[in-house]
């Protein structure tokens, strides 16, 4: 993965050396992705990549050239309705891309046009979106987040075809179980003012935590594996009446990606390929009917977001920024809260039936890693590179 450099407190030339690095991670993940890849939808909730790539450079012309310009896009034709995911349903998507070297192509000439403007256009330079170079580390974040969703597609696509060949095995430090720490409650001051964050993190309010404690480490994949054996993914009290029903209907018996082999050795299939199921690394690909059975299983809960970003920010939490973690509460609006750039960031997905994730995963720019960043799914998804981190009352 590219290191980039940090949006906040960043000078421009900063802001705008990272939305290239970004472009550079585009065009690198559309050439290494194979000929017979690149158009495919793997998953009914995932873009084909090719997609992902074109989408990235097509909303940088329409906030550039439409919102702030007043015009169309420099376009060959009229892809609202093809890079809109609003207008184009995803099974659509794939058949209808122009070929990969003509992306490649408009891609590039996209990237340096739009730096340009952003770099040195009067009109684009005196807009209030430009105003600390919001848009452009805005675009940065939006496009790290696609090739975050790159990944997700390319673990669909080995999942399809796992390696039957050896095993590559991996290292991970040691992460012990009985690793609780203990907070005694108090105010902590949630959220940003920061100008790269996003609408949802926006408005710092003070909140009220009752004590607690919460693990240092994510839960392992020993302990999902002990989960596994000790029939823990049949429905039982530990399962709530949303979780059985999900487990029910979908007959899952371990985390996406998980197998045995005929010698009884677990394997687990990343983006990266097959690999032995390593059992001290963070358990990934768990949806939140999963982490929330887990954690009953073991007499815990899932931290509330308010609780995971006060032990992130007191240093608490070890192993973050490696899969990302549920919380236990659906994802609501700060006091305050006023949509920005857009309405539809945020706003549309306060409705009771998203949960909040936070710290990031092994497949996420630096730029998602920040405390602060507030991602979301339903509770279903299991894609998302998500794994567990457990809190209990004190």
């Amino acid at each position: 993965m590219n290191a980039v450099h940090p949006l906040s407190n960043a000078s421009e030339p900063g802001l705008m050396e990272c939305l290239s690095v970004q472009h550079d991670r585009l065009n690198a993940a559309l050439l290494a992705t194979p000929e017979h890849e690149w158009r495919n939808q793997y998953h009914p909730d995932l873009s084909p990549m090719g997609w992902h790539y074109a989408h990235c450079h097509f909303i940088e012309a329409v906030w550039l050239h439409e919102r702030i310009l007043g015009e169309p896009p420099p376009a060959r034709r009229d892809w609202h309705d093809l890079y809109f995911p609003e207008q184009s349903p995803k099974w659509r998507r794939g058949g209808r891309l122009p070929p990969r070297h003509s992306l490649l192509e408009w891609g590039w000439a996209c990237q340096q046009h739009h730096l340009e403007l952003l770099r040195a256009h009067p009109e684009v330079r005196r807009h209030p979106l430009l105003e600390n170079d919001y848009l452009t580390g805005f675009l940065a974040q939006h496009h790290a987040m696609h090739l975050e969703s790159l990944e997700q597609v390319r673990w669909f696509a080995r999942l399809q075809h796992p390696e039957a060949g050896p095993v590559q095995t991996s290292e991970t430090a040691h992460r012990p179980c009985n690793d609780w720490i203990e907070c005694p409650g108090g105010e902590h001051i949630a959220g940003s003012d920061s100008i790269t964050a996003f609408d949802n993190e926006r408005g710092r309010h003070t909140v009220r935590l009752a004590p607690h404690a919460i693990r240092a480490h994510p839960v392992t994949n020993a302990e999902v594996a002990a989960f596994i054996e000790a029939d823990g993914y049949h429905p039982g009290p530990h399962w709530d009446e949303s979780g059985r029903a999900w487990l029910e209907r979908t007959g899952v018996t371990a985390p996406l990606g998980w197998g045995r082999r005929s010698d009884g050795t677990r394997v687990q299939t990343l983006p990266g390929g097959t690999q032995r199921l390593e059992p001290r690394a963070p358990a990934v690909g768990l949806s939140w009917f999963e982490a929330t059975a887990y954690a009953r299983w073991v007499g815990a809960r899932l931290p509330h977001e308010h609780e995971w970003e006060h032990a992130a920010q007191a240093g608490w939490l070890a192993g973050t920024g490696q899969v990302w973690e549920w919380c236990a509460n659906p994802f609501q609006p700060y006091p305050g809260f006023r949509p920005y750039p857009y309405d539809e960031y945020s706003l549309p997905w306060f409705d009771g039936k998203h949960y909040v994730l936070r710290g990031g995963s092994a497949w996420s720019d630096p730029l998602l890693t920040r405390t602060t960043l507030r991602n979301f799914f339903t509770p279903d998804k299991r894609h998302v590179f998500a794994g567990i981190r457990l809190a209990r009352d004190l």
